[in-house]
Order: C-alpha cells, then structure tokens, then sequence
C-alpha cells in the first residue's frame, strides 16, 4: 500500500522538516510514500476537493486563515479514514481534538524519533480496518468497507451502490442523491470508470471484453468504446 500523506503548515521551513522526517521514517519502515505539503488550509482543501484519498494528514493547529482544527472539521465531514495529527506550539486546543478523533498532538519543533513513532501508529491504525465510506442513506448512516462494494450505477439525479452480502442471502444496493463522479473521489485506488454510469470494483472483477465487464456477482455491466485498454491495464496490474 502507498500512503498518502499530506503536512500543512504556514511555516515552509516546518513543513519542509516535517516532510523530511516522514520519507525517512518511510525509509526506515520500507512503507511507500507520497508527501504533500501545503501553506494553508485553502490550499490543502482545494486539492483535496480533486483527490480525497489522504491517509496521514499532519497539521498546524495555529495557521493564518483557516486554522488547523477547522481544516480537520471540514475533512471529517468527507473521511472518517484519515489519520489526523496535530503539530501545534500550544496545548490549549487539545480538547478539540476529540471532536475530529485526532490521533495525537505533537509540541513544536517535533522531536523526529516522536513523530516516527506516532507515524507508525497511524500506520498500523490504518492497516487494521480496511478503508470506508460513510453514507447516509434512508435516514440512517451506513458505514460500507472498500472491499464490499462491487459497482456504482448512476442514474439522472441519484447512484445505486451495489456491495456484497455479509450475511444476507442478497446483495444490497443503497440509492443516493449524489453523481457518480464525486462519489468516485471517495474511492480509493481499487476501482475504474468503465462507462459514464458505471464505477466498478477491480477485486470484483471476473473477466473483461471489448464490450463489458463480468463481476464476480454474475452481473455483466458495459465497457464503454476506448475504455477497453485502460480497464484491461488496470485488471492486469491490480493482479
């Protein structure tokens, strides 16, 4: 697996540190790695309006503009996934943390041997449950693993979300009012666009032709014309 990890933080020289120490605690734990450092909290969210696939986010709790705190409110509200840690100079803000279920508060300048440590923690947090999704669907909020979903179909107004049974006889789809391509930014790297109202999940995937695409449900769903050699990229490469 590659971790994303984001570090946000209006000091650059804190930032180009905090960096440092995480490709070189990726380094020593042989983990993959991609850092991105942002000034502020717009810059961050503007990128993650694009790609919402951050794993590790570390963050300056006291920044110009929208501080650290917001910055994780607003994130909460899309991820429940990501790791948040805090960077801070200051512990007043600590209880606040709670609210965004903060994985740790660092005291500024970060000791290296510290902020490897509470990486690591991250890491190992995230390795144990697999990645999710949060929906509200039909009053009630729903928690769906990566893992369960097995295609997204998109109508004129809303999605159908098509996961496998855990326990029950029949597959269960949940139907949302959201277009398929800002649910698909949810998504991790596991699933592929085949047709403009279809989103499938490689791990589902049985087999693949010119023409469409057999899910591991039985379902045959249809591979739009041009997609035929980036899915079959894709298939073959996920392994």
């Amino acid at each position: 697996m590659r971790y994303r990890v984001a570090v946000c933080d209006d000091v650059q020289k804190d930032a180009e540190a905090i960096a440092c120490v995480v490709k070189e605690w990726a380094k020593r734990e042989r983990i993959s790695v991609t850092v991105g450092t942002f000034p502020c909290a717009e810059e961050f969210l503007f990128q993650y309006e694009e790609q919402k696939d951050y794993h590790i986010l570390l963050l300056d709790v006291e920044m110009k503009g929208m501080s650290g705190i917001e910055l994780a409110k607003r994130i909460r509200r899309c991820s429940d996934r990501a790791e948040i840690i805090f960077i801070t100079s200051h512990f007043e803000f600590s209880g606040e943390g709670y609210e965004v279920d903060a994985l740790h508060y660092l005291v500024k300048p970060a000791a290296p041997d510290k902020l490897m440590e509470v990486l690591s923690k991250a890491a190992c947090r995230l390795a144990r449950e697999p990645a999710f999704v949060t929906i509200s669907c039909g009053g009630e909020t729903h928690k769906l693993y990566e893992t369960d979903i097995l295609y997204i179909e998109a109508f004129l107004h809303y999605i159908v979300i098509h996961v496998k049974s855990r326990g029950h006889t029949k597959d269960v789809e949940y139907r949302l009012k959201e277009s398929i391509s800002a649910f698909g930014k949810k998504l991790g790297e596991d699933f592929y666009r085949t047709h403009r109202s279809y989103l499938v999940s490689l791990r589902h995937v049985e087999r693949i032709s010119r023409t469409s695409v057999v899910m591991d449900s039985g379902d045959e769903l249809p591979l739009a014309r041009g997609k035929y050699d980036g899915m079959n990229r894709a298939f073959i490469e996920r392994g």
